[in-house]
């Protein structure tokens, strides 16, 4: 047979056909990555069908590819005419074909379908009462400019450095030079921060005065971390130290942010006699308008010389009436956290020792605190957020604290191990502050700060992410043998990874961090069934969806994250303890993204990661159920099952939870055996689903509820239910039931079960 001669053209487009054929072929034998699909935008209804996305049809697509490549490749031999002519009609066909198909409602390729089975009467497994918590490092200005209340940035004038004259940033000044020249100088009564803000006024209002002051008087303002919230009728108080040669009369006000609107004001006067020494100065200011980017000034019109220091401008109304903000505090304590883990992270490294963070910096009055550099996250702290602060924090929200300290180690400085003595003498002073009796060294300061009573420290981690650097075993054999010695209760947290290999060092626990993909993650719900049960437990402090998949906070991070949590429950025989990270962003400072929770001066909304951590709010100490989950779809679906006891109505839940991570709805056939009859209440259960029209939807200012949990009451239950799971969702069944009629038997060995 003589064929025609092949053109370079042809076979370009051959190999390019087969290539595409080929490998859309094979991707569509795999779970379809989320993040490449296109979905239709449209208003989420439950009641709605799915549509199947372009993706859907790679076999389809594949087909037709090679179709096209036959019917335009040149070596077809003479007399093959109709050959081609049926390719043409097929590809035609197929094209036509694929374009209907993928805009049919799933379902149409094949009911997909899954069964849960519950085991109320086997074995369970009490969970550990520490299972799931918080995270907080001061990144984002989560803490300075967020959680900490206080309106003021740089309120001592340090931030600058200790040589002055120093950058006063973000202060401003309120007239030009020929009314009023402004500089820092080391004249602060404070010994730990001697940097004060000198104010030399040139013009006055008075009658011998030919230099006259601007309407409003001239000094300085403060506009806060991206402006203040000052809210109408809400009161604040603002402190600060004064020193001046003369009597002063100086304006104290909230203003907009152009200095033109006063919203609240008040006026500080005093002869010379007063101020010639630092005098502390309190008001408290009622505002009377609202504005979210408002300023604090003070200004005079009298000449002199007056010095500033340490001023300070705090809602009066404060979450626990400790001084942080409230509505960010409410939105943690939601999530029912049974402990927090602070400072850091980075934070607590520092990138040198010399800006790490130190304990005995941040306790005691707020004035006296000097304040530091964060040189990881690049920006100035003035620790008014201290240590003392996280202890009454963890307590304010019903958590246990977990403390983590700096063990000589930063990102590039090392103490080494003969000479960390000093570090470790300063993690035993630290436990004394939180624990010690109220006459003890550290603990009488603790008393002298208002809490008396000890604090319930048990879980101390050394170090963070330092296992790899060269003195960390070591140092951390010294932390350990002195901690041990002094307080035996004390569970320590290990920075190397026991998961997969043996620890050459004892370990109460082991920190375990990952941050991955989306994809990565959900598969990582098994990353803990083969881990050794004799080896020391987990604790995940830090776990989160990063990079393209997870954007600013994206539903299909919540659900891979909520997969992955799954199996924290399922393995919680060796994982004690897990946290999502980082905790908070203002949106003003997004350094790292995405956070669990957004916020700036006046609004907060959570994050679909943050709503999916209410679905776990019940399982510390909890009971894990046996379960077993059946599907003829893919390993896209994973389950699990508890009983819990609400503290709210002491009524006793059996929740189910299932991740549902495909594009296709499911249906699923729940059973519930080993209950006696009539034991589930027929009124009180609940389905709670979080999901949305596009898993790469996400949640904003403008839509902070887009991607938030919707519940529905469930009518006439029984032990056998019928469910749909919508496509690319995290389903809740809170099934209310008689606590007398469940016969699960507690137990704390490890046991397999199907998800």
């Amino acid at each position: 047979m003589a064929l025609k001669r092949v053109s370079a053209v042809s076979c370009i487009w051959l190999l390019v056909s087969l290539f595409l054929s080929l490998y859309i072929g094979v991707q569509s034998t795999e779970i379809i990555k989320p993040g490449l699909i296109s979905h239709t935008t449209h208003t989420f209804n439950p009641e709605e069908p799915r549509y199947l996305s372009t993706l859907s049809v790679a076999p389809i697509l594949a087909l037709y590819l090679l179709i096209l490549a036959v019917w335009k490749l040149d070596v077809v031999k003479e007399g093959m005419g109709c050959f081609r002519a049926s390719c043409k009609v097929l590809f035609c066909f197929f094209f036509l074909v694929s374009s209907v198909y993928q805009f049919l409602p799933i379902g149409a390729d094949g009911n997909q379908t899954a069964q849960l089975i519950v085991d109320t009467k086997g074995p369970g497994r009490k969970m550990p009462e520490t299972l799931f918590g918080l995270f907080f490092e001061e990144i984002n200005h989560a803490g300075a400019g967020g959680l900490w209340a206080e309106l003021v940035s740089n309120r001592g004038f340090e931030a600058g450095g200790p040589i002055t004259p120093s950058n006063i940033d973000p202060w401003a000044v309120i007239g030009n030079e020929s009314y009023v020249v402004v500089a820092t100088d080391r004249s602060s009564p404070f010994e730990r921060n001697k940097v004060a803000l000198r104010v030399e006024v040139l013009c006055g209002n008075d009658s011998n005065s030919t230099n006259i002051c601007p309407a409003g008087g001239v000094g300085v303002y403060n506009p806060g971390y991206w402006g203040m919230n000052v809210e109408q009728n809400k009161w604040f108080t603002v402190v600060m130290h004064v020193r001046s040669e003369g009597a002063v009369n100086i304006s104290v006000a909230l203003t907009s942010s152009n200095g033109v609107d006063t919203l609240a004001a008040t006026n500080f006067v005093a002869n010379a006699c007063t101020v010639g020494n630092w005098t502390k100065y309190t008001a408290n200011l009622r505002a009377t308008a609202t504005n979210s980017n408002a300023r604090l000034q003070l200004t005079t019109t009298k000449k002199g010389v007056i010095w500033f220091d340490q001023v300070s401008l705090m809602p009066v109304d404060t979450y626990r009436n400790h001084n942080f903000r409230k509505d960010l505090s409410q939105m943690i304590a939601d999530l029912k956290p049974r402990f927090l883990r602070f400072p850091g992270g980075c934070f607590v490294e520092g990138d040198w020792l010399r800006n790490a963070f130190r304990w005995k910096q941040t306790i005691g009055p707020w004035e006296e605190r000097p304040g530091h550099f964060g040189d990881v996250w690049k920006y100035w702290t003035d620790d008014g957020l201290g240590y003392f602060e996280f202890l009454q924090l963890a307590e304010d929200i019903g958590a246990l604290p977990v403390w983590v300290f700096n063990n000589g180690i930063s990102h590039n400085d090392e103490v080494d191990t003969t000479s960390i003595g000093p570090f470790v003498q300063e993690v035993l002073d630290s436990i004394e502050f939180a624990r010690g009796a109220s006459n003890s060294t550290w603990g009488s300061v603790r008393t002298a700060m208002g809490h008396e009573d000890p604090f319930n420290l048990k879980y101390i981690a050394v170090g963070n992410e330092d296992c790899w650097k060269k003195n960390y075993r070591g140092n951390y054999m010294r932390f350990y043998d002195a901690i041990k010695r002094v307080y035996p209760d004390i569970k320590l947290i290990t920075n190397c990874d026991a998961s997969s290999r043996k620890l050459n060092h004892p370990a109460d626990y082991y920190d375990f961090h990952i941050y991955t993909s989306a994809t990565n993650l959900y598969s990582m719900a098994h990353q803990f069934d083969r881990t050794s049960r004799d080896a020391p437990k987990a604790f995940v402090s830090e776990y989160a969806v990063t990079g393209k998949d997870a954007g600013s906070g994206t539903l299909l991070a919540a659900l891979a994250e909520a997969a992955f949590l799954i199996g924290v429950e399922k393995n919680s025989d060796v994982v004690e303890m897990a946290s999502y990270a980082p905790l908070f962003v203002n949106s003003n400072d997004r350094t790292w993204s995405p956070d669990a929770i957004v916020f700036n001066s006046s609004f907060v909304y959570g994050t679909p990661s943050y709503w999916m951590q209410h679905f776990f709010s019940n399982s510390s100490g909890a009971t894990l159920l046996n379960s077993t989950l059946t599907n003829n779809s893919s390993s896209s679906l994973i389950a699990s099952a508890i009983t819990w006891k609400s503290s709210q109505d002491n009524k006793t839940y059996i929740k189910l939870k299932v991740v549902n991570f495909r594009n296709v709805s499911v249906s699923l056939k729940i059973s519930v055996d080993g209950l006696q009859t009539n034991s589930l209440q027929l009124s009180g259960a609940t389905k709670t689903v979080l999901t949305s029209s596009n898993v790469m939807d996400e949640n904003s200012f403008k839509e902070p509820t887009k991607v938030a949990p919707f519940r529905f009451e469930l009518k006439d239950v029984g032990k056998d239910l019928d469910a749909e799971l919508p496509a690319y969702s995290f389903t809740a069944f809170d099934l209310l039931t008689d606590s007398s009629s469940l016969q699960t038997v507690e137990t704390d060995a490890g046991y397999k079960s199907s998800i």
